[in-house]
């Protein structure tokens, strides 16, 4: 790859002339070599900077090791199941690669994932594995036997790489899986197939989602086996009324193709979304009977309740500021077919702005009691709900906010918690008892700031800790608890971290900005090697500024971390910094003040602090202050630009969200309200509604096949610009989805290099 940066850029006759943009800054592109300093290459195409990954890591559910897949010694590129004893450096070899090879086949089976049945005599492994929009969520199953060696695969004829979901029954011997949106059982015993439901369809959904809840509720995995083997529960999705977005595909081939997917605009209809229950030898389906518009109603969460013939369920409002736990008992009825009892609401969540649906609900005391988060009392705090009153028992105290809970154990009377009491940049480990009597107490190390995480044995005896700060890449070890005693070093990327602390320049520090009204807000920043606060230096900022983010975390930040440390190399200051309406453990108020207001409280906010940073900083060359974002982030780019054209001279906007009604119905209802509601609201928060006020230079980037955040919306801002004859520069990624990412790989690369050549070229890094 050459120096040339090609870029559109649009003159006032409305025609876009081809310009090449020359970089001609030093290391971006050439090989450092007496020096230490970073080059995009290293960081995005040659991945020089790349930590060693540890995993993916499982505990073993009698909870005497972990196991983790690691290269075979035999087979290149094949990888073995190894069994690790945490507490002695001893390891064995659980499966071979030898083990997965077919019959016929001289290469073993490619292991992108896998699971034990519950007796752990079987293993089903997934490979061959195909992106379905976010994941590779379709591909081949085979199921091998311990005992005799065999190896059969899943599905019998079906299409290659087709299959999805794939999960053994209770007792380990049939295997479900979704094949063209119909569930299916295959009986490991003979290897008969049953399909189990018959109507799907490209309209009729069953056992996996639509787009719009596996983007905004990660629901992917539609189905659930009962917990004695007899039912399944799933979800059915009726796209009939969704109205279809299409993508184009101009370079494939001599004409252009085009993909159609149901795609639900703000305001729009949704799918019908329904729960039905059927038996595992087929039949007909008990659907469970819900008062309201299907399509007005999200059903997130769907769960059997242990040992049980009940299903539980979640479900939201259009609004999603309420959510009810609903509850059915479903028994046989003479011809051994499901049948459903009326369904029970008996847990209501509610709150002005938007609720969060409960991921991991954990059952105590023989299902009489299951655990519960929620914002209630103004904090992100664990509860217990009572299954009879649904009464509930708040079990952590204080103003603090519970992030995520990894653990809880029943016979130790323990709750483990990720929370930060003090900082909201950094995470750590908390030990709660399951009374609700105990202060939190912190099980990471004090003398490690950061961010730690953890993979907890069922038993709560041991745990994987994953540790990394601000440049500091991850250190993985395997630790016991409640001791947090290190009891080996799995990973930690010396050789990378001296590569880090080697380069030119510091890697960053925190700092707060008082914007006033008693609003403080965390930030980074990253200054240049030399830094002379005698001089003057120009400012870029990194911004998000959305609900589904932080940037102003104690982490390792990997490539845009590194991308940063190279511009701060060029003579570039860079700042992030965290506006309220971020998912900051600050407390109910922090995050939800934003509600209705997306793009325009957020938006204050960035300007107030970038002002405050200006007015105190004299070495911040004011002509020369920059922004960029992606996604929300570069929504957030073109509101600075547009609405504060007195800060912001240069700006970056990537992917980005021109209008809000052109977002899905689950995300921007959620933090907006309905548009017939919030039209004022839809408007000013809407970057396209201001882009008439443009005065700085400004390069928006979008990927032609991106399925997320529409091409639609670059569009559409181009067509207001040239209306109003504003002067802008573009890059176009054919193919590209919204991580500008190909069926081939990414454009990343390119992308920050055309990123540097751009500010290179307009708010240039020569120190004054």
């Amino acid at each position: 790859m050459n120096n040339a940066h090609p870029a559109f850029f649009v003159k006032k006759s409305s025609c876009f002339l081809l310009l090449i943009l020359a970089c001609c800054m030093p290391n971006t592109h050439a090989k450092s070599d007496e020096t230490d300093n970073l080059t995009i290459e290293q960081i995005y195409k040659d991945e020089e900077f790349k930590p060693n990954d540890f995993g993916p890591v499982r505990w073993l559910k009698d909870n005497t090791g972990y196991t983790t897949l690691e290269p075979s010694e035999k087979f290149e590129e094949a990888k073995d199941i190894i069994r690790h004893n945490p507490q002695m450096d001893k390891r064995s070899i659980l499966v071979s690669a030898e083990q997965l090879i077919p019959q016929n086949a001289t290469e073993p089976l490619e292991i992108e994932d896998y699971a034990w049945s519950d007796d752990g005599k079987k293993l089903l492994v997934y490979t061959n594995a195909k992106r379905v929009w976010r994941e590779n969520t379709r591909g081949d199953y085979w199921v091998l036997t311990i005992d005799n060696g065999s190896l059969i695969k899943i599905g019998g004829d079906a299409d290659e790489s087709k299959l999805m979901f794939a999960k053994f029954s209770p007792d380990g011997s049939q295997v479900a899986y979704v094949y063209y949106n119909n569930i299916y059982i295959q009986r490991l015993s003979d290897m008969k197939i049953h399909q189990i439901t018959k109507d799907g369809s490209d309209i009729i959904i069953n056992g996996t989602s639509d787009w719009v809840y596996e983007e905004e509720f990660d629901l992917r995995d539609g189905f659930r086996w009962s917990p004695d083997g007899r039912f399944i529960a799933y979800w059915q999705f009726d796209t009939s009324d969704v109205k279809e977005f299409k993508l184009i595909n101009y370079i494939d081939g001599l004409y252009p193709t085009i993909t159609s997917y149901k795609y639900p605009k703000v305001g729009q209809t949704n799918s019908a979304c329904r729960l039905g229950v059927i038996s595992a030898k087929g039949g007909r389906t008990s659907w469970i009977d819900l008062p309201g518009d299907l399509r007005n109603n999200y059903i997130p969460k769907m769960q059997w309740i242990p040992e049980s013939s009940t299903v539980m369920f979640q479900r939201l409002n259009r609004l999603q500021n309420t959510n009810e736990v609903i509850i059915t008992e479903v028994k046989a009825n003479y011809l051994g077919q499901a049948k459903t009892s009326p369904a029970e609401t008996f847990f209501v969540d509610k709150d002005e702005a938007w609720v969060e649906v409960n991921a991991n609900i954990c059952w105590l005391e023989g299902n009489k009691y299951f655990t519960w988060i929620s914002e209630m009392d103004g904090w992100r705090h664990l509860y217990l709900i009572d299954r009879k009153n649904g009464q509930a028992r708040l079990l952590t105290h204080g103003e603090y906010d519970v992030v995520e809970v990894l653990s809880i154990n029943e016979e130790k009377n323990t709750v483990y918690f990720v929370a930060s009491l003090e900082n909201a940049t950094q995470q750590y480990l908390y030990k709660i008892g399951l009374n609700g009597k105990s202060a939190p107490k912190q099980i990471s190390p004090q003398w490690l700031p950061g961010t730690h995480k953890y993979q907890i044995s069922d038993d709560a005896e041991w745990a994987i800790h994953t540790y990394s700060a601000m440049g500091k890449a991850p250190v993985v070890a395997v630790v016991s608890l409640p001791d947090h005693k290190q009891i080996r070093l799995l990973e930690d990327n010396a050789e990378l971290q001296k590569r880090i602390d080697a380069l030119p320049g510091d890697k960053g520090e925190f700092f707060k900005v008082d914007i006033g009204d008693g609003i403080v807000l965390d930030a980074w920043s990253i200054k240049p090697p030399d830094f002379d606060p005698l001089k003057k230096y120009p400012l870029i900022f990194y911004v998000y500024g959305e609900p589904a983010g932080q940037t102003v975390l104690d982490r390792w930040g990997d490539k845009r971390y590194l991308y940063h440390r190279f511009l701060a190399q060029q003579g570039y200051i860079i700042i992030s910094v965290d506006n309220r309406g971020t998912p900051a453990p600050k407390g109910r108020h922090w995050r939800k003040c934003i509600y209705e207001k997306i793009g325009i409280l957020a938006t204050k906010e960035q300007a107030l602090a970038a002002e405050k940073i200006l007015s105190l900083n004299t070495y911040i060359d004011r002509e020369r202050v920059g922004i960029w974002g992606w996604s929300g982030g570069g929504s957030m780019t073109l509101n600075m630009m547009f609405r504060h054209p007195e800060i912001y001279k240069t700006g970056i906007a990537i992917a980005f969200s021109a209008n809000q009604l052109y977002y899905d119905t689950i995300y921007q209802e959620r933090y907006m309200g309905l548009p017939d509601h919030n039209k004022e609201g839809y408007t000013n928060g809407s970057p396209i509604t201001f882009a008439h006020q443009l005065e700085g230079n400004l390069l928006i980037i979008h990927g032609t096949a991106d399925d997320n955040v529409h091409y639609q919306n670059f569009l559409a801002l181009i067509d207001k610009l040239v209306k109003h004859d504003k002067m802008f520069s573009t890059m176009i990624y054919p193919n590209c989805n919204h991580g500008l990412k190909t069926k081939d790989g990414d454009v990343l690369n390119h992308l920050f290099n055309t990123m540097a050549s751009y500010l290179f070229k307009n708010m240039p890094p020569v120190v004054q």
